[in-house]
């Protein structure tokens, strides 16, 4: 008798732990439903909230492209009017077609060893970085963003990005910043990806993209 009672216990007891096991493989029933994406911005300060935008899922370029204007509007109201004004005239600026300068007569070139060829070998290797710059800033997978969003749909024409100003403190990094440290820091936060390391070839591109449209623009490090 009371070997047929511990088989009974010892039977039960292996039904429970199946039940439990079966319970923690259909697992999702009863668990808490994902909350939706939160994106900071570039300030560091301002957040959104994507709706219905789960971790793991990727929205598509139109929508990218809306929460990209929605997450500006946010900053907008974190810095108000006047920066707000100040940032869509670059942005307007950038886009418009650019006049080439009054040509004046220039100052005799350093004597160099280098020859016409070696300056066109340089200048088509730079080219070719620059352009794959160009690429990953408008692509949303090239420097690893999980959401769909892309650099440029927050700096159209690389506009207020301000690469001559680094490098600065930035409050968000915690640290005196170079720019490929902000780029990474996009990276991370707006983009939802993960930093890359500081001689990544991309990162390196994408550097490289930002800093040849300021071609002429003094320096002013620590500027804001």
């Amino acid at each position: 008798m009371t070997t047929s009672v511990k088989r009974l216990g010892l039977l039960a007891a292996v039904a429970v732990a199946g039940l439990a096991f079966t319970g923690s493989l259909r697992g999702d029933s009863d668990a808490a439903p994902a909350k939706d994406v939160t994106v900071s911005l570039c300030d560091g300060e301002s957040q959104m909230t994507v709706p219905g935008l789960k971790p793991g899922q990727e929205l598509q370029p139109a929508e990218a492209r809306k929460v990209a204007a929605d997450m500006m509007q946010v900053w907008r109201q974190t810095a108000g009017e006047v920066k707000w004004a100040s940032w869509t005239a670059e942005a307007a600026a950038m886009a418009a077609p650019s006049q080439a300068p009054a040509t004046t007569a220039s100052a005799p070139g350093q004597p160099t060893k280098f020859t016409a060829r070696d300056q066109m070998l340089w200048k088509r290797e730079e080219k070719k970085w620059i352009d794959e710059g160009y690429m990953a800033f408008h692509n949303a997978k090239a420097l690893g963003g999980t959401i769909g969003v892309s650099c440029d749909m927050c700096h159209p024409n690389i506009s207020n990005t301000h690469p001559e100003t680094y490098p600065k403190y930035q409050v968000q990094l915690k640290k005196v910043a170079l720019l490929r440290d902000m780029i990474n820091w996009c990276i991370e936060n707006p983009l939802k990806g993960k930093p890359l390391p500081e001689n990544d070839p991309t990162l390196r591109a994408v550097e490289a993209y930002i800093l040849s449209d300021r071609k002429g623009v003094p320096l002013e490090a620590g500027k804001h």
